[in-house]
């Protein structure tokens, strides 16, 4: 999506005591800042008014939702697959470049990700 993103992920036993969302915003932030630092004037739209840090890319508090079981599981993840088709950005899931859609429709090889079924 062009202004947000989802992701679905199952923990590994090396992270179960980490916080792993905040090492993912941290990390995609700084490479986002990097790559940024090329054009001035886009980076600058993610100037802060906090005066806790410069830039602002993720929100402070994003939804986060716990996958109890796999009918929530596949629920969020068609909700996902379906996001960009309702935005009118494809007309199918998996023509989506973004999404996980082809990976699951037609078993496109994808090297991050991994069949939920195999965490189940």
């Amino acid at each position: 999506m062009p202004n947000h993103i989802h992701v679905l992920w199952c923990k590994q036993p090396e992270w179960l005591n980490k916080n792993g969302q905040q090492h993912f915003a941290k990390f995609t932030a700084q490479q986002l800042k990097f790559s940024l630092l090329q054009n001035p004037a886009e980076l600058e739209t993610y100037r802060s008014r906090q005066n806790d840090r410069q830039y602002q890319f993720w929100e402070r508090r994003p939804h986060i939702a716990t996958m109890y079981n796999r009918i929530v599981f596949e629920e969020k993840l068609d909700y996902i697959h379906m996001n960009p088709v309702k935005a009118n950005l494809c007309d199918l899931p998996e023509l989506y470049e973004f999404s996980s859609a082809s990976y699951y429709s037609a078993n496109v090889e994808n090297e991050i990700i991994t069949h939920y079924m195999e965490h189940i």
